[in-house]
């Protein structure tokens, strides 16, 4: 019997652009564009954001890392999160930060 979570199509798998880079200090997450990105600019992120940029270092799915974020925060639901996760997502895809 095969757990249906823990099969993933390659096209569902993304990462955060080599393009960009990121940087923590003083508690604050940044995220930067290199030379290569049509992006010209700085996003700062919050704690969720920021932890969700982390996930996207290596190869992940919006489901690998909702469950991640459901892991560490407790209180919402997955639908919840999973929406967040989306949205971020959605928002770093729009400058090019995240690649498929």
């Amino acid at each position: 019997m095969t757990c249906r979570c823990f099969l993933q199509r390659k096209d569902d798998l993304m990462k955060l652009s080599s393009d960009f880079l990121t940087h923590a200090a003083n508690g604050e997450h940044f995220t930067v564009p290199t030379g290569g990105a049509k992006f010209s600019g700085i996003v700062k992120s919050n704690e969720t954001a920021a932890f969700i940029v982390e996930c996207l270092k290596s190869d992940t799915t919006e489901s690998a890392v909702t469950d991640k974020l459901l892991e560490r925060y407790s209180g919402a639901s997955r639908e919840t999160v999973m929406e967040d996760v989306k949205d971020i997502i959605a928002k770093l895809r729009s400058i090019g930060a995240v690649e498929d």
